[in-house]
């Protein structure tokens, strides 16, 4: 039995990724606030099955237990391999350093750094008493390597993210494990992240109109092109190199 838990999977490249999964025959834990009706749709129609466990990864505490009642609900001794993919991150506060709000600020990092670290290490110790292989993608983003006005928690947290995973990388390899982890930068899509980033001031973040015009233009990918792209990296774990950074743009054939 194989199980995928996906954050943040009730919309977007999360629900993309949710459905691949579903597709290949693998069972689908998606952890947010809402859930997906269009994927419980779906996994009717398939072999494997979507369930939803609401939590919101805003509070670190709650995103602990939200994976202890998952390995209790769902996890068996046929349990051999589990995916964990931390989509589930925001963008906001789009805002110059000197006119964060704390709270906003606080909520960001927990989404998008804390409750990725506090499921791995829970998966982790999990795959330690239990003998199942892991799969771990971090989804990161180029703004984890630029300096973007505006963008200061985004930019901190993503580049967060990237040396968290080879961290854990290196750990692995110390330890001789099998397990696999790496980080996926999607590239710029088509999802309501980037209508909260077009919705942002020109005073906030002065790179608004370039992401504008990309909409305006059609130059951003779905995301099911981009989760098609992610399941052939995962679809090759013998040639995954543990903890790097894969780049849509260096696997896509255009």
């Amino acid at each position: 039995m194989q199980y995928a838990i996906v954050t943040g999977e009730s919309r977007g490249l999360g629900e993309a990724i949710a459905q691949d999964f579903i597709e290949y025959g693998v069972d689908v834990i998606g952890i947010s606030r809402s859930g997906s009706k269009e994927l419980k749709k779906f996994s009717e129609r398939e072999k494997a099955d979507y369930h939803h466990m609401a939590c919101d990864l805003s509070d670190s505490t709650e995103a602990e237990q939200c994976f202890e009642k998952i390995a209790d609900e769902f996890f068996t001794e046929e349990t051999y391999h589990i995916y964990l993919i931390n989509n589930a991150g925001m963008i906001e506060p789009i805002e110059t350093v000197g006119n964060l709000e704390t709270e906003q600020v606080t909520k960001h990092v927990q989404v998008n750094l804390v409750a990725p670290v506090v499921l791995t290490n829970n998966l982790l110790s999990y795959a330690d008493n239990h003998e199942v292989e892991l799969t771990i993608v971090n989804i990161t983003s180029g703004a984890a390597e630029k300096s973007t006005p505006g963008w200061s928690t985004y930019n901190s947290t993503k580049a967060a993210i990237n040396r968290f995973t080879a961290t854990v990388a290196a750990e692995l390899e110390n330890q001789e494990k099998d397990h696999h982890i790496l980080a996926f930068s999607p590239g710029v899509m088509d999802t309501d992240m980037q209508d909260v980033i077009r919705s942002a001031s020109k005073e906030a973040f002065q790179d608004v109109g370039k992401f504008r015009k990309l909409k305006e233009e059609g130059q951003l990918r779905g995301p099911d092109t981009v989760s098609a792209v992610l399941m052939d990296l995962l679809n090759k774990p013998n040639e995954i190199e543990n903890g790097k950074v894969y780049k849509l743009y260096d696997l896509i054939q255009e």
